[in-house]
């Protein structure tokens, strides 16, 4: 029986600490947004790592940064780990990172043991996973399985900069994005590894656990009309108040959300924007954003097809008129069943049991699944708290799950 490989844990915390300086906010958490300054430099850093880690490195058209390595046989499809460093206005420090630094981390144990495999290595880094700047998440995996559109370059952020502008601000060329496409043949599985942004494993007291399904999101903005008036001299009565309109309706997309208690149904509605957004005005228009989720297709889609029954209810009753515009529509993904077998010897060979467990929210792996079999592995994350300053996960953590990747990554490459 061989030794196991120790990943090297000071290594990855002092990578994190390092990454968490790039975009870091007065409110001590971090802002990367996609295809800015700060996220440009975060991938350089990221681009060190990968060259130091013995990768050939390079940046493709959606702006995915993929460090690859060799293996002995010329013809054999790579083994590909992935996650991303872009994340949400003044967000945590660990929400992606972890996955690209600890997959960068396996690759450099590949490296200093000289481990000759028969399969290719690559670390990729995607753009735009987060979907903060331009409303629509998930870019580089998209754009990888062929699923990138003229919609998503000609998408706007809130200064009016399209993604295809953003991308050639950086030396990219949109007009190549179809060279970024991978297929099957190529690939032979996908990796990812996570913070759980979730409280069940604090909950069960392990530092990992193996995800069995992924849900799938419906991100939407619904934008209601009405007419704008003087706040003081237009009668209740007489208003055609799209406020009032967008209330009733986000109390509506709640009601639909809960009204099955055992259902893993969410919706959120996170962003809301009023114009001309005047203390004394009745606005003319009310904009809002919906991400609503579950690991069950059809569940998903009747609870979407009933927010838009109550949105056009609501807002004939209430003389309103209404756009509904969809970002994202993305079916719920199983990971691979040998996979998950493979991640659980895997746990078996460094000495950890990891549950099997769902994952509410959407990652660059559900998108890979169009091309490949894929895995997703999960790490303890305090209080379950993410996207927020206070995100946190041990090191001690973090470094169990780069161990249990890196087995799962070794079991692979080998034949």
């Amino acid at each position: 029986m061989r030794q196991l490989l120790k990943v090297n844990q000071q290594r990855m915390l002092q990578r994190i600490k390092e990454l968490s300086q790039i975009g870091k906010t007065k409110q001590g958490g971090v802002t990367r947004k996609a295809l800015t300054a700060e996220d440009q430099a975060g991938l350089e850093l990221v681009k060190k790592w990968m060259v130091e880690a013995g990768l050939t490195v390079r940046t493709d058209h959606a702006g995915n940064v993929i460090g690859r390595r060799e293996g002995t046989d010329p013809n054999a499809p790579a083994v590909l780990i992935g996650s991303h460093i872009d994340t949400v206005p003044n967000g945590g420090n660990f929400d992606g990172t972890v996955g690209v630094i600890g997959g960068i981390e396996v690759a450099t144990i590949i490296v200093e043991e000289n481990l000759q495999l028969a399969h290719p290595l690559e670390i990729i880094s995607f753009s735009d996973e987060e979907g903060t700047r331009f409303q629509g998440g998930l870019f580089g995996s998209r754009a990888m399985v062929g699923k990138a559109t003229e919609k998503d370059l000609q998408a706007k952020d809130e200064n009016g900069i399209t993604r295809s502008e953003a991308l050639k601000n950086v030396q990219l060329d949109p007009d190549l994005l179809a060279t970024v496409k991978r297929t099957t043949e190529q690939v032979k599985v996908f990796l990812e590894m996570h913070i759980e942004q979730g409280p069940y494993l604090q909950s069960v007291n392990k530092p990992v656990g193996i995800v069995t399904g992924i849900a799938g999101p419906s991100w939407l903005s619904i934008k209601i009309q009405g007419q704008s008036g003087h706040a003081g001299t237009v009668p209740m009565s007489l208003r055609n108040d799209p406020m009032g309109g967008a209330t009733e309706i986000i109390q509506a997309i709640e009601a639909i959300a809960t009204k099955d208690r055992s259902a893993v149904t969410v919706a959120t509605v996170g962003k809301i924007e009023a114009f001309p957004n005047g203390t004394n005005v009745i606005p003319e228009y009310v904009k809002f954003t919906l991400d609503l989720r579950d690991i069950d297709l059809k569940r998903r889609d009747d609870a979407l097809h009933d927010v838009k029954n109550a949105v056009n209810q609501i807002c004939e009753k209430r003389g309103l008129t209404y756009d509904i515009t969809e970002h994202l529509i993305q079916d719920p993904i199983q990971c691979a069943d040998h996979i998950i077998q493979a991640m659980r010897k895997a746990g078996e060979t460094i000495g950890v049991e990891a549950p099997l467990m769902i994952s509410g929210a959407g990652h660059d792996a559900m998108i890979m699944s169009e091309i490949t079999d894929i895995g997703l592995l999960f790490v303890r994350c305090k209080d379950g708290i993410s996207h927020n300053p206070n995100e946190w996960a041990e090191i001690e953590d973090i470094e169990i799950g780069t161990s249990l990747l890196l087995e799962t990554t070794l079991n692979y490459m080998k034949s």
